[in-house]
């Protein structure tokens, strides 16, 4: 039987003019983010398949991997439920992990502690353009700081990455709390034990529009009155791009089920970014913004950018993750950027490297005199000990073709070595 040499669906083999972006986007988001002080950390690919099925991750809990036992572990004859044959599963993000490491890990690190992660996560969805079962994600997270300093860094961070990556696009972050979320469910009279359900089909409003949310809600068996409220409230608070009113809107139709400091503390995030934000994008109140992550306890937050259709980077507030493996809650938000849809953004758009280095390619003939190849690697070494660099590569039968390829990696100088014989 053959071997199969296309890569699994939903994953890709990585050519090197795209993996030079890659890297070079990746240099940029690192020197950005440890000039703010994040520590780079690793986790294992693999976790414990209770931690990624313990309800924190939506949907993707919907689209683990998982792993069979293994030797003697593993028996099929006995096996009664699928726990009896997984153990593992690859992790689906880099946040479950995270609360896991610092639980593990927290007595040896300085509190509060700003983490950085970049890494590959593994989801079985349906692959599309931007969004593959393969994917990395470039996370920074702040455990252990409970005030909204945290939100105030990690949005003014991320978005000086990503006005760095992507200059000429323009990109909007939009901003909400999952305690207005519900509130909002219960002023309008839904009761709590709808609420998820009422959560998953906002979600939705960008792509069915508000009378879609409000056909969705009544077939869910809400009571017409009530959805009427929402619906009402939800438009009221669509109609305005006034962050201010919005807010204080919420504050005055949600006295009895969310606390002030709550849109203090948003007003207050929205105000300091807008002072101290040193990239050029817009920040809104959107009162329907969900993000479907079930560990989200607060704040929440979503970068939608020009020339892509969804989000490319969003995170927010999980204070009680931790908790579940330490059993003491930690203060704990996160951001991450969606790297593969920036990779798309940008080769679509066609986006050049700029590379101060100059690219020397040295071609040589087959069987060269040794002598000659020795002076050519000598060579060689003091050009790039100058800063340049410079491939040494035999020279192929068809050289014009060798040069164009090479030409589109962005050499642009050659020099040509022959046999002595030749000279």
């Amino acid at each position: 039987m053959a071997f199969v040499k296309k890569s699994m669906t939903g994953m890709k083999d990585i050519l090197p003019k795209e993996m030079e972006l890659r890297e070079y986007l990746l240099g940029i988001i690192q020197s950005s983010y440890k000039s703010y002080g994040f520590n780079r950390i690793e986790t294992p690919a693999l976790e414990d398949i209770s931690n990624l099925t313990g309800g924190q991750g939506g949907d993707n809990e919907k689209l683990i991997f998982k792993i069979l036992k293994r030797g003697e572990k593993l028996n099929l004859e006995t096996a009664q439920k699928e726990n009896d044959l997984v153990d593992a599963g690859l992790r689906y993000d880099l946040t479950v992990p995270l609360a896991r490491y610092y639980a593990n890990n927290s007595d040896k690190l300085i509190s509060p502690f700003k983490s950085l992660q970049i890494g590959s996560v593994w989801r079985a969805e349906r692959p599309q353009k931007g969004r593959f079962r393969q994917f990395t994600q470039c996370d920074i997270d702040i455990l252990g700081d409970a005030t909204n300093a945290a939100e105030i860094e990690l949005i003014l961070a991320t978005t000086e990455v990503l006005s760095k990556l992507c200059p000429k696009n323009k990109f909007t972050l939009r901003i909400n709390d999952r305690n207005i979320l519900s509130a909002l469910v219960k002023a309008s009279g839904i009761e709590e034990k709808d609420m998820s359900a009422v959560f998953i089909i906002l979600d939705k409003l960008d792509k069915i529009g508000i009378e879609g949310v409000k056909k969705e809600l009544t077939e869910l068996g809400i009571d017409k009155e009530k959805v009427e409220n929402y619906i009402a409230i939800i438009n009221k608070l669509e109609s305005s791009t006034d962050n201010k009113f919005k807010l204080e809107f919420i504050r005055e139709n949600t006295k009895e089920f969310l606390p002030d400091d709550c849109i203090d503390g948003l007003l207050t995030i929205i105000n300091v970014v807008e002072e101290c934000k040193t990239a050029d994008f817009n920040i809104i109140f959107d009162a329907s913004l969900v993000r479907g992550m079930g560990y989200y306890t607060g704040t929440i937050f979503e970068v939608s950018m020009e020339g892509f259709s969804g989000s490319v980077a969003g995170g927010g507030r999980y204070d009680k993750m931790i908790g579940k493996f330490t059993g003491n809650d930690t203060a704990a938000c996160g951001f991450s950027i969606g790297f593969e849809r920036i990779i798309t953004i940008l080769m679509d758009a066609g986006f050049k490297i700029p590379d101060e280095s100059k690219k020397i390619a040295f071609l040589y003939e087959k069987n060269i005199d040794a002598a000659v190849l020795t002076n050519i690697l000598k060579e060689a070494a003091a050009l790039r000990e100058a800063g340049n660099i410079v491939l040494v590569s035999k020279m192929n039968k068809n050289k014009k073709f060798q040069k164009e390829g090479l030409e589109k990696q962005g050499y642009a100088e050659f020099k040509e070595f022959y046999r002595e014989a030749l000279k």
